[in-house]
């Protein structure tokens, strides 16, 4: 303990979400991003094409890319929504709500709070996710963000991110068609950097998406 702490006084516990609070308060999300996006869908479908090449096992496999078919098809993204789309990726008996302890990442390393007022303010992170003032790839950078570090599961956070940007995305009409340098990449809820290093990655790969599929929509 530093010696300059009063006598008694007890270790700071680490509060990630907290962090990623105020890295995302600081973020001017309407001015990154590119501001309007056509419509367009990959030869292939990036996200499935990730899941199926993950190397999971058959029944977590199709488990996921009927969550995928689920979220891809829903007009309406809140948390309930987003607690079905987990649901279908989990197992059927799998129903969770908003957790109600703290959750840990990444080995331990990260520690997610919860309070009496988490679950809403996740659930208005989530309408946020169609504001019309904010670029859609900072939109869907914002959400995945968002599951990762509100953890709102017990378990399974990071297929829930998954569903949730690719919601995003597909409501645009935006169908990447490689998924795996955003899924594949573990990220810090602390880091001022991260908004806006995956922002620039979620553009660059809807151009390249649209590159490949010749410019067509």
């Amino acid at each position: 303990m530093p010696k300059d702490w009063p006598q008694g006084s007890l270790i700071p516990v680490r509060d990630d979400l907290r962090a990623w609070l105020a890295v995302r308060a600081a973020v001017p999300w309407s001015e990154i991003g590119e501001p309007a996006i056509e419509p367009v869908t990959g030869r292939r479908d990036g996200v499935v094409s990730y899941v199926d090449g993950a190397g999971w096992d058959p029944l977590r496999t199709e488990r996921l890319r009927a969550a995928l078919a689920a979220a891809r098809s829903d007009p309406v993204l809140n948390f309930d929504r987003l607690a079905e789309w987990h649901r279908i990726a989990m197992g059927a008996s799998h129903i969770q709500g908003f957790r109600t302890v703290p959750a840990f990442a990444k080995g331990g390393r990260e520690r997610y709070s919860v309070d009496a007022g988490t679950s809403t303010d996740f659930e208005n992170c989530l309408l946020e996710a169609t504001s019309p003032t904010v670029p859609l790839a900072a939109r869907a950078a914002r959400i995945y963000l968002d599951v990762c570090f509100f953890h709102p599961f017990s378990d399974g956070n990071a297929r829930a991110a998954m569903l949730a940007i690719y919601h995003v995305l597909a409501s645009s009409g935006v169908i990447l068609d490689q998924a795996g340098p955003v899924l594949a990449v573990s990220r810090r809820a602390a880091d001022n950097a991260t908004p806006s290093e995956l922002v620039r990655l979620v553009d660059t790969l809807i151009n390249a998406t649209r590159a490949r599929a010749g410019g067509h929509h």
